[in-house]
């Protein structure tokens, strides 16, 4: 097997998306109904009709973004003949694209990730008031220089390497004057850019401890089956697959760096050549090109894509 699955995290979110798949395909409106079901309310309606801001809050982008994988990835399955466990030698997502991984590998049902992102999204937001912290990325600084400009500018506030995206993108998280300090230190280490994120929170770094907790609770009561294929670790960048170690290295996720260009390397060292980013947009495919020579990125995420998807497939074995 030379594919491996990934899954999108915040970011990729936009009203609208999903639906068209849901008008195409009964096996896509399913998993949209079965999401509602699960929350209680009427998600969909605000990721097809908006306003994008009430989409964009964490407690909706989270599940919604779910929600828009696992539809496109039944489609994938009743349309193309995809398989998980046949055809992904591993799977993956960046940050909340982890939990859609593992539903999407058997580990969760849909019903109870859809109630854990929507804990997590809650959590994450409540962790910090808002205002109090703030992410930027770094461009055009590896990680280790990325690292060492978080250091610097800490001075005894938080200031951690959130994300390591690759392409010499790399996401900085904490107290908002200690990520500012960190800016314009970039800037004198050779960063082509640094920029403030439109961020509510700043994620995976130590002020989002007490998120971490809280998904420590929420996770203590579902039950985690063994994933199809192996789930490329973000805190580890290596794959797991036992249900203890998952919920444990979900809960540190939360706090812990997303290794992505790690994790990304080592699919592509072990043979992994095309990359399938199920659900809404491009990010992942594009970084793909920037992490691993020769790699192939296929976003699949509207009706257009499954026919290309599935050429794609079979290509690959």
């Amino acid at each position: 097997m030379t594919a491996a699955f990934t899954f999108p995290g915040q970011g990729s979110q936009a009203v609208g998306m999903g639906k068209a798949l849901a008008e195409a395909f009964p096996a896509a409106r399913a998993v949209f109904d079965e999401v509602d079901a699960a929350l209680a309310e009427k998600l969909t309606a605000i990721t097809w009709d908006g306003p994008a801001e009430t989409l964009q809050l964490t407690e909706n982008a989270q599940p919604a973004l779910m929600a828009v994988s696992l539809a496109t990835l039944r489609v994938l399955e009743t349309e193309a003949g995809f398989s998980v466990g046949r055809d992904a030698a591993f799977v993956a997502g960046h940050s909340l694209g982890e939990y859609s991984a593992l539903a999407a590998a058997g580990s969760f049902s849909i019903s109870d990730t859809a109630r854990l992102l929507r804990i997590r999204g809650l959590a994450m937001q409540k962790a910090v008031p808002v205002g109090t912290g703030a992410m930027a990325a770094l461009l055009g600084l590896d990680y280790e220089a990325a690292v060492a400009v978080a250091e610097e500018a800490a001075q005894g506030q938080v200031c951690q390497a959130a994300n390591d995206n690759g392409g010499g993108q790399v996401v900085i998280s904490g107290d908002k004057a200690a990520v500012e300090r960190g800016l314009e230190i970039a800037k004198t280490r050779g960063a082509k850019r640094a920029l403030l994120l439109p961020v509510s929170a700043p994620f995976h770094c130590r002020l989002m401890q007490p998120a971490a907790e809280a998904m420590a609770e929420a996770l203590a009561g579902v039950t985690i089956r063994q994933p199809a294929s192996p789930l490329v670790s973000n805190v580890l960048a290596a794959p797991i697959t036992d249900p203890d170690e998952i919920r444990r290295r979900l809960i540190e996720q939360v706090t812990g760096t997303v290794r992505w260009r790690e994790s990304v390397a080592y699919m592509a060292s072990h043979g992994v050549t095309r990359f399938f980013e199920i659900g809404a947009g491009k990010v992942l495919s594009g970084l793909v090109k920037r992490i691993a020579d020769g790699a192939v990125g296929i976003s699949v995420g509207g009706p257009g894509d499954i026919a290309g998807a599935k050429d794609a497939l079979a290509a690959s074995h």
